[in-house]
């Protein structure tokens, strides 16, 4: 579909940028791009990658857009006054939004998988992929992460696949609205909260979502989400939910410290024991989540559920790194409240302090966040726990600095949490490290930032020594 045109993506190395680029290529688009990442020598391996895949890679400097044939697609975070983007101006370029581009191809495909909601999108779009793949359905995926099981030294950034399949499965996202831009013949919703957006907003923007699907896979267990499928017809309805009454239910949850098992029952009969090979009670939704998508796709049970326990998780999501001398450290993609949560409960199923380096992915998002995140430490942390935060991820641009690092440490003061801002990152890991004792575990939080892999590397490396 793609074959000969042209596409250049300025933000080429961004996780919703990266995968979209990739799809094109293997569908035989000319592709090249820029990235600030790339000038600053940020991740090399991350653009070696893509360079393997035949795409030109060019200096944000303008350089790469030669005339108007030339698609430019660029990233939310990427302002007019970029050069690529005054270049494309100058040469009448099309230019498009990363969400419009996305939703176009989804919106082309003959299976449209959307998966929404507000934590676990990723994971739940690698497990649909997953199972979609074992079962021989040959899927396109695109996500925003690394989906370990389809990654090796050929593919390290395995964060898309192109498929010969009629199935398009991506994860959408509401942060900027544009979920609003898809029609999924399958809905998934896991939950609705607050995040970038109003919860009035939320609301209608997930529940029209769901309402031009021909089927929707809802998360009844999450009361926003319960409220969205009550209002839907039945019929298109497919619920699952943990510990409560649902089309599909997970029951006798098991957790160990890297896996969780539970009973599965479909319409209220027991099936199986099912084991998977990544740990929490989020995990078992998005597992429920996957395994509805599954059913309403036509992949039974016996062919999806092993599917679903040889899932090796993604990237960056809850990734354990290693252990060194007694203390286990792990590379979290937590950056929203309902995600830490979710992060820090499964860790304290668990003996053992945590230490957390939480570095918020921007000023805009910690500003509109800054009292549930708050509560959230507050609520979860425990007398032993550390918390450090150094300064937001900032990579260029105009930005308000109202709401700091500094002023969450502030407002939790009062809780009695043992936090403390170190603006600059590699103090804050070393101030971890040093403060590291047997049982610990290290926990690298943050989004926006591939670099975190990087610094969570080398905290196990300093362990070592």
């Amino acid at each position: 579909m793609e074959t000969g045109k042209s596409y250049f993506f300025v933000g080429i190395g961004g996780s919703g940028m990266m995968p979209l680029a990739m799809i094109l290529a293997g569908r035989g688009a000319m592709v090249a791009g820029s990235d600030r990442s790339l000038d600053a020598g940020r991740v090399p391996a991350k653009f070696e990658a893509l360079e393997k895949r035949g795409i030109r890679l060019f200096p944000q400097d303008g350089s790469g857009i030669s005339d108007a044939q030339q698609v430019v697609v660029a990233s939310a975070a990427v302002e007019d006054s970029v050069p690529d983007m005054v270049r494309a101006c100058e040469v009448g370029a099309t230019r498009m939004s990363r969400p419009e581009l996305l939703s176009r191809l989804f919106n082309d495909s003959v299976r449209r998988i959307g998966v929404a909601g507000t934590s676990g999108k990723s994971t739940v779009t690698g497990m649909i992929g997953w199972i979609f793949d074992r079962a021989g359905r040959d899927p396109t995926v695109m996500n925003g992460a690394v989906m370990t099981n389809f990654a090796d030294s050929q593919a390290p950034f395995a964060s898309a696949l192109v498929g010969e399949g009629d199935a398009f499965i991506s994860e959408v996202d509401e942060s900027d609205g544009s979920i609003a831009l898809y029609n999924p013949t399958i809905a998934v919703l896991n939950n609705v909260s607050h995040d970038h957006k109003s919860m009035e907003e939320l609301r209608t923007l997930f529940g029209d979502f769901v309402g031009r699907a021909d089927a929707a896979v809802i998360n009844t267990g999450d009361p926003e989400s319960a409220a969205i499928a009550a209002g839907l017809d039945r019929e298109m309805v497919l619920t699952f939910a943990v510990d409560r009454d649902a089309n599909l239910t997970a029951r006798n949850l098991k957790p160990e410290p890297f896996a969780i098992s539970f009973d599965l029952y479909i319409a209220g009969d027991f099936r199986q024991t099912v084991r998977l090979s990544v740990p929490g009670r989020h995990n078992v939704e998005n597992a429920l989540a996957a395994l509805g998508a599954a059913l309403a796709s036509s992949i039974p049970p016996p062919r999806a559920v092993p599917a679903l326990e040889s899932f090796t998780g993604l990237r960056r999501r809850f990734e354990r790194v290693g252990e060194a001398n007694g203390v286990a450290v792990i590379d979290d993609f937590g950056h929203n409240p309902e995600k830490i949560a979710a992060t820090i409960n499964t860790l304290h199923e668990f003996p053992g302090r945590l230490l957390l380096l939480f570095q918020p992915h921007g000023y805009g998002p910690l500003k509109v966040m800054r009292r549930e995140l708050v509560a959230i430490f507050a609520q979860k942390l425990k007398r032993g726990d550390m918390l450090v935060l150094p300064d937001p991820v900032y990579q260029g641009g105009t930005v308000t600095r109202d709401v700091t690092s500094a002023d969450i440490v502030a407002d939790l003061a009062p809780a009695g949490i043992d936090a403390r801002h170190i603006p600059d990152r590699d103090a804050a890991a070393a101030h971890l490290v040093a403060s590291a004792k047997p049982g610990d575990r290290i926990v690298v939080m943050g989004a926006r930032d591939d670099t975190l892999s990087l610094l969570a590397k080398r905290m196990l490396d300093d362990l070592n020594r």
